[in-house]
């Protein structure tokens, strides 16, 4: 089944740049919301697996500690080793061993209680074409936010100048599957940057604003639907991993991030995904 929901009239104007430089045109052409599963499909195997293994090895559980959280109460999780906690998670502890042999202190996992919960909208950009280091960065983003999040509410969406919301919250964070629901959506021509974060917007209504933010990994090269920046504001926050693999529109990337009062990250290579999350959730 397919659902519709408008993004514009049909219309097109120019909008000024907020530096006074050339205006950018903007349409104001609907957009629909596609079920994931009305058109998929096959990814090329290699790069599937490729994918895969990126994902799995960036999807180990290091949630950061909500500074306003209150140890002792809340659900038990596995933390980090930071010198609070001293009832270490074995099973997760040797998990983090297995891949550095001379481990950090941090590495060490214990189990805490902690009451913290964020609510994150991923959405991520189809258009074009998702091969070679596209699929990689988004294999390492799904991975990187899954580990994040483990223990939060996290949704997914993939856009075109249509979209598919291929997670939603509540559901349990399976990296593997998240991934292959993006892969198998069919990479499309154009980008509608507004859209996604249209229907961010409506995901996180009900959601504490302290406790949610929109994450954005796109190559910003916004050519359908109206101008995403007012829609950027209206979020509690938006961050932006700007992807720099071909064209792209730094410019564009970072006054949506402006606007969303969140970063901008640009991302050149899917290895520099993981300390630009790190840097994001670590505000």
């Amino acid at each position: 089944m397919t659902l519709h929901a408008r993004a514009g009239a049909g219309r097109a104007r120019r909008t000024p740049r907020s530096d006074g430089g050339d205006a950018r045109e903007f349409t104001d052409e609907e957009g629909e919301l596609v079920a994931a599963e009305v058109e998929t499909v096959e990814p090329d195997p290699d790069a599937r697996a490729r994918a895969h293994r990126i994902a799995a090895r960036l999807s180990m559980p290091r949630p950061r500690v909500d500074a306003t959280a209150t140890r002792g109460a809340g659900a038990l999780v596995s933390l980090p080793y930071r010198g609070g906690s001293d009832d270490i998670d074995l099973d997760r502890t040797l998990e983090v061993l297995a891949e550095r042999p001379v481990p950090d202190e941090e590495d060490i996992v214990v189990r805490d209680r902690m009451r913290t919960r964020r609510s994150v909208v991923l959405a991520i950009d189809v258009s074009g074409s998702m091969r070679g280091e596209r699929v990689r960065t988004a294999a390492a983003t799904v991975g990187a936010l899954a580990a994040e999040l483990v223990h939060d509410a996290l949704a997914v969406i993939a856009f075109w100048s249509d979209a598919a919301i291929i997670h939603r919250f509540g559901d349990p964070v399976r990296p593997s599957e998240i991934l292959d629901r993006v892969l198998r959506i069919p990479a499309q021509g154009l980008t509608n940057v507004a859209f996604p974060l249209e229907l961010a917007a409506r995901q996180l209504e009900r959601v504490p604003v302290r406790e949610s933010r929109v994450l954005l990994l796109s190559d910003c090269v916004h050519n359908a639907g109206p101008d995403p920046r007012p829609l950027a504001a209206r979020l509690p926050r938006l961050d932006v991993l700007l992807d720099a693999d071909g064209e792209n529109d730094v410019e564009l990337g970072r006054e949506l991030a402006t606007s969303g009062r969140g970063r901008l990250r640009v991302i050149r290579h899917h290895r520099d995904v993981a300390p630009a999350l790190g840097a994001v959730f670590g505000e």
